[in-house]
């Protein structure tokens, strides 16, 4: 038994080291690529959204899961809306109401101006008596003091009106904020992207600003690189790049997308030492969204790989780092 393990583990130490030199002849005897072709290493990277609720609730959905891609725009979970509904009739009440005390009060304005325009005429015709002598003067005071009580109730009347305003106004602003609360109950992806973490599931409750899913951007996964000034300087903002990643054996196209203006040292975590001790310039390479779309493949944030940048347009591409119609 012994020996048949013994026999096994020879076999297949020889045939790790013949792979392990298949593919270090492979290395070794590349194509070498051409001068105005730039090259580094570096890790892809993707935008992370957190979509989160702005309400407290339950949730009663979450229509994705972990590894589904989502559109902008796109339902991928919803809150119980029954009691926001119910806040909803009862601000529709309140409103009615409100609507019915303005009108109301504009029956007792007009009542009221009615009053007051017969309380002057009632005045004029004492002031005339008065100066002819034919009624006293405590009557015409009367008169007088009449159109002055007429006139603080209208104007008491008119407050009245408002008042209603104000009530209708602020039922409508009620009404409006919990009709606002149930549109934020329904949760949607405000990126193209693809789900990477499904944090709650149907059922749970969540606190206001809770964390339901977090969505990778697909429309923004670049690899951050570094080149010394010599080839940094004749790299603009659209130049063409290729991508290849160590776990797909295919060139992914790219553009520059950001140049960094200042020279810095490489982060210990990206380059050699020997890399380490030279002024680089941090250069950012983004996929195309287009060919995002078009492929079936996905990527995980942190996937390292090598980005080339073609610094003369009038460069071809290697056959290695030319696009295929279609990558798996």
């Amino acid at each position: 038994m012994q020996k048949i393990i013994y026999k096994g583990l020879i076999v297949a130490g020889l045939a790790t080291a013949t792979i392990g030199g298949i593919y270090l002849f492979n290395y070794m005897n590349r194509p070498e690529l051409p001068k105005s072709i730039a090259f580094g290493n570096g890790r892809i990277e993707a935008t992370e959204v957190d979509i989160a609720t702005k309400i407290p609730g339950r949730l009663i959905d979450v229509s994705v899961n972990e590894g589904d891609a989502v559109k902008t725009g796109q339902i991928v979970a919803k809150l119980d809306t029954d009691e926001l509904n119910a806040k909803v009739k009862q601000a529709q009440a309140q409103i009615q109401q409100a609507r019915e005390n303005r009108n109301y009060a504009l029956a007792i304005v007009r009542q009221r101006q009615s009053e007051l325009n017969l309380a002057r005429k009632n005045l004029a015709r004492s002031q005339n008596l008065y100066v002819n002598n034919n009624i006293s003067l405590v009557q015409l005071q009367q008169h007088e003091s009449a159109l002055d009580t007429l006139s603080a109730a209208l104007a008491a009347a008119k407050t009245q009106i408002i008042a209603a305003d104000n009530a209708i106004s602020a039922a409508l602003a009620q009404k409006e904020a919990i009709e606002t609360n149930i549109d934020d109950s329904t949760l949607k992806s405000p990126v193209n992207g693809r789900v990477l973490y499904k944090i709650l599931e149907v059922g749970e409750v969540i606190g206001s600003g809770g964390k339901v899913l977090t969505v990778l951007e697909i429309d923004d996964i670049y690899m951050t690189i570094f080149l010394p000034t010599a080839d940094a300087g004749r790299v603009k903002i659209g130049s063409e790049a290729r991508i290849k990643l160590d776990a797909l054996d295919a060139a992914i196209p790219a553009r520059v997308s950001f140049i960094s203006p200042e020279a810095q040292f490489t982060p210990k975590e990206i380059e050699t030492e020997s890399e380490r001790e030279k002024l680089m310039f941090r250069i950012k390479v983004k996929i195309d969204p287009t060919f995002l779309k078009n492929q079936s493949f996905r990527f995980s944030s942190g996937t390292p790989g090598i980005a080339h940048i073609r610094l003369d347009e009038k460069t071809p591409w290697p056959d290695e780092l030319k696009i295929v119609s279609n990558v798996q």
